[in-house]
């Protein structure tokens, strides 16, 4: 754990706190006061470091044997014995230990080793990779670089308006989103904050599951960070992940969405009613399936995924609405550009037969649902 100290200098402080499991070991109350008593000398480390070291010496011995221990290494540590004596045997440390295991009890701390991050309990125990720690420490300090807000932004859509954003990735591909205000407004207006902000430029689509998702939104790359506040869900029934290129919040349960955000790389209806659809990717959906799969799960080092140089938020009027809006049980589908063609021209003419009969949908004046709608 020094290492990581060393490692990090500026961010990195390592408190070690003794969790004595006397049930299981006889001797694990007197050897924690026995390496604070050596700590007294200024020998806290070496002492505790060779007790671990050799504890096949002494933690068979009856108690007696075990005391022996205890003083014959303060002296091969150049202590002073008559002092560590006194202190061990008059319990100078008992209490300080005796309310240090109570304070791990209490922090469902599992047992040991066992390491609390920042007031969390991380994993079952210390991992022995030292890479891990090293990975994992780089992680919380790039989320907690990120910025920070105490609360989620007013309300600032404009009614009457819609909304996309265009997402240029480093690479020179580009994606164009259309965002669902109607069935999301609390979280449609805090992806244009963020996006207004320049939250979401320079960050990488830090998991992408092949046929899956394509996942982003965290500025630290990791998955772990967000804008300090959390929205609630905001689940439209008439939408559903049935089909690539759906736009949705990442969470880690109800009403944790924070920054992160997915694109459907395919079907993926079981996140139906627990993940806030708000858009839908309407060009350039290929830039999308070209992305580099990435999974964090199975390979924390791989390098970092691809980079989104860019996003941006564009307000136009609200006769382009969706496909989605005016036919809500297609919600999932998107627009193509003859269907944007005719609902202009239904709209600027105002005759939906004569549009229709123009453009060879139907017969007998019926709408051809298949031919206008895929």
């Amino acid at each position: 754990m020094g290492r990581l100290a060393d490692a990090f200098p500026d961010d990195v402080q390592i408190v070690y706190r003794h969790f004595p499991l006397n049930q299981i070991h006889p001797h694990a109350q007197k050897s924690a006061e026995a390496s604070e008593v050596a700590g007294g000398q200024g020998a806290f480390w070496p002492y505790h470091d060779a007790l671990y070291e050799r504890q096949g010496e002494w933690s068979a011995l009856d108690s007696d044997g075990a005391r022996k221990f205890f003083i014959d290494l303060a002296a091969e540590l150049n202590l002073d014995v008559d002092q560590f004596t006194a202190d061990l045997d008059g319990g100078t440390y008992a209490e300080y230990v005796a309310a240090l295991e109570q304070e791990a009890a209490a922090l469902g701390l599992p047992g040991t080793p066992a390491a609390l991050v920042n007031g969390e309990v991380v994993g079952g125990g210390i991992p022995i990779d030292y890479t891990v720690w090293e990975n994992y420490v780089s992680s919380l300090i790039a989320v907690a670089s990120i910025p920070q807000w105490d609360e989620a932004p007013e309300m600032a859509l404009e009614e009457g308006k819609t909304y996309h954003a265009r997402v240029k990735m480093e690479d020179g591909g580009e994606f164009l989103m259309e965002l669902y205000p109607e069935s999301a407004p609390q979280t449609v207006n805090s992806f244009v904050f963020l996006t207004n902000e320049g939250f979401f430029d320079g960050v990488t689509f830090h998991r992408v599951l092949d046929g899956f998702v394509a996942q982003t939104g965290d500025p630290s790359g990791t998955g772990m960070g967000g804008p300090g506040y959390m929205l609630p869900n905001e689940i439209d029934p008439a939408l559903s992940h049935d089909d690539k290129g759906v736009v949705a919040m990442a969470n880690r349960g109800p009403d944790t969405n924070g920054s992160g955000w997915y694109v459907t790389l395919g079907p993926a209806v079981n996140l139906d009613g627990g993940y806030t659809i708000f858009g839908r990717v309407v060009e350039g959906m290929d830039v999308v399936e070209g992305l580099t799969l990435r999974d964090p799960s199975t390979n924390p080092d791989a390098d970092p995924g691809d980079v989104m140089e860019s996003v941006t938020i564009e307000v136009s009027e609200e006769f382009a609405r969706s496909c989605h809006l005016l036919k809500p049980n297609r919600g999932s589908r998107g627009c193509s550009g003859k269907r944007w063609q005719i609902l202009f021209k239904i709209m600027a003419m105002g005759t939906l037969q004569h549009v229709l009969a123009s453009r060879g949908y139907g017969s007998d004046n019926k709408v051809d649902d298949e031919n206008l709608w895929n």
